[in-house]
């Protein structure tokens, strides 16, 4: 079955749950995945955040009412997931001035390509930076969104996310400067 647009995606979802389901996941999965892997760092917390987008997608399926894109109600979904996720391991940060438990976690993760220092070093500053910024850098910098997309899913404008955004990639250029 071809499926041309996300009209059609939500369409068959409603008319046929199982069958659309799949689609949605075929389409949206791994992109969902690595939008929560770049925010929780470790693969088996992306994994399971991305399983709970998807059950909380599909549970509440006959809510999507088309206000905003397809993409932009999972991705919202999907960074809430994220952020309650972090919020459970909250007790264990420490301020990322210091050594974050991120950063240890993410030198301990096995599916980090260490061999490519430069990408090492640019997931280090990202995690150096407020959740708010990374979110506004991550969406845009990986997933190529726009403002007014960006700020649907993180609940902001498209003007704060501009400034979160560009105060995020000054940041991430003084970090990687500061650690040539």
């Amino acid at each position: 079955m071809s499926i041309k647009d996300d009209n059609e995606l939500v369409e068959l979802a409603t008319q046929d749950p199982e069958n659309g389901f799949r689609c949605l996941m075929k389409k949206y999965k791994e992109a969902v995945y690595w939008h929560i892997r770049r925010l929780v760092v470790a693969h088996e917390d992306a994994q399971d955040a991305t399983q709970e987008t998807f059950v909380r997608v599909f549970r509440s399926m006959s809510d999507f009412k088309g206000e905003c894109s397809l993409r932009s109600w999972i991705y919202r979904i999907a960074t809430n997931e994220a952020l309650r996720l972090l919020s459970r391991y909250k007790e264990e940060q420490v301020s990322l001035d210091e050594s974050s438990s991120e950063l240890g976690r993410l030198m301990a993760d096995e599916y980090v390509d260490y061999s490519d220092l430069e990408a090492v070093r640019l997931q280090k500053a990202i995690l150096s930076l407020p959740t708010k910024q990374q979110l506004a850098f991550n969406l845009r910098y990986y997933d190529e969104l726009g403002y007014d997309e960006i700020a649907g899913i993180i609940g902001s404008t498209a003007d704060g996310v501009k400034s979160s955004y560009h105060i995020a990639k000054d940041k991430i250029i003084k970090f990687m400067n500061a650690s040539n």
